[in-house]
């Protein structure tokens, strides 16, 4: 087929060229003297992205995934009480990984297409008088369902009802893209994954940690190697890592950061909140409903329901094989219901307007009632009146 792949997946998300170029460099020796040059600026900036001056940043040769293991099993001791709510395949994941590493996982089971229920977690934790909760395991962004929650509103429930537990958030497609203060929002333990906002191939486990949670490594009984903190905190106070790192996605994340920063994190999050509702104008004018209840919608995803005669995944179909467009498929719960237009990372205007049209033809061509253009034309207003 002529012409290129259009990725519009939640992620892996598409690369800018100069990251591309970046990472295109010979081998070098990781133990070198002028290593540190490479990798310490890089932890230091990254405490911008995550907007932290009293943490600290890491970054693992591995995935967010892995970035779920690395806050646990660093901060928490095996048998500990932690708090998750449901609400989407990758809080579901997050429990069962928890579940998997010995935790005693207490799961609340939420709608998909709502986020966390504050009240419910305020009254939860003021039930815990003994504070057996030693962690709350927040979905900040909820790929699958497109749901957005309220991670400052969690602190305050945790504030508010006087308890001490650990504060994890997972940012994987959410930081770089999405408002997120690990600071002012007194989150302990924050998430990234290369493959979403910072634009990069999947690769990457990057975090941040309060003082609060590092101090709690400690404490922690957990036995670990590869993901040890402590391990990789000793060989980050010189610039170098405890294991071979991948020095090609190291020099592509330098750049991330230097084209994020550039930008203006502001401005990040406010290219995000347009491109998303540019998408949902388009989606009330083909006069479907987003998989995401009022409120609760994501400026990196968009999930939208199908009527309940049709098959998403026939969408996500022709959409690939007939208009070389990816899409986010609907996962477990919302297999065949749900399609996901993803608008994360580097993409504008224009970028998300071939995604409407790839997606109006693709449902045209499975009998969907929608007026061919509408999706588009709803969209190119939006962005029109809302260009600099």
């Amino acid at each position: 087929m002529a012409g290129r792949n259009h990725l519009f997946v939640p992620g892996p998300t598409n690369t800018p060229h100069e990251i591309l170029s970046a990472m295109h460099v010979p081998m070098e020796d990781h133990r070198s003297p002028i290593f540190p040059k490479l990798l310490s600026p890089i932890l230091e900036d990254l405490k911008k992205v995550f907007r932290t001056e009293t943490g600290q940043c890491f970054v693992f040769p591995a995935t967010g995934t892995a970035g779920w293991e690395v806050a646990m099993t660093n901060c928490l001791n095996q048998g500990d009480k932690v708090l998750i709510y449901r609400f989407g395949q990758f809080g579901h994941l997050w429990a069962e990984a928890a579940k998997k590493l010995g935790f005693d996982v207490e799961i609340h089971q939420v709608e998909w297409g709502k986020g966390i229920p504050l009240d419910h977690l305020e009254a939860r934790l003021r039930e815990d008088k003994n504070h057996e909760i030693k962690a709350v395991l927040a979905t900040h962004n909820e790929t699958s369902t497109g749901v957005t929650s309220d991670i400052p509103g969690v602190r305050k429930a945790l504030d508010a009802a006087g308890h001490p537990a650990l504060l994890f958030s997972d940012g994987v497609s959410a930081i770089g893209s999405i408002d997120f203060r690990q600071d002012e929002w007194g989150v302990d333990a924050s998430i990234a994954g290369s493959q979403k906002g910072f634009m990069l191939p999947a690769g990457l486990a990057i975090l941040g940690f309060s003082q609060k949670a590092l101090a709690a490594i400690d404490n922690s009984n957990f036995p670990r190697s590869f993901f040890s903190l402590k391990d990789m905190a000793a060989s980050n106070k010189d610039g170098y890592t405890p294991y071979t790192p991948s020095t090609p996605m190291l020099y592509g994340l330098r750049k991330a950061l230097e084209l994020l920063l550039a930008e203006g994190m502001e401005n990040v999050y406010a290219r995000h909140h347009r491109l998303g509702e540019g998408v949902r104008r388009a989606v009330a004018a083909w006069g479907l409903q987003t998989c995401a209840q009022e409120g609760w919608a994501s400026d990196t995803v968009t999930a939208i329901v199908v009527p309940a005669d049709k098959d998403a995944r026939h969408v996500i179909s022709t959409a690939y094989n007939k208009y070389n467009i990816s899409l986010g498929a609907g996962l477990s719960e919302v297999a065949g219901k749900v399609f996901r237009i993803g608008h994360v990372g580097d993409m504008n205007d224009v970028s998300l307007l071939g995604a409407i049209a790839g997606v109006e033809m693709a449902m045209l061509d499975h009998g969907f009632d929608i007026k061919a253009g509408s999706g588009v034309a709803a969209a190119i207003e939006y962005y029109r009146s809302t260009a600099k």
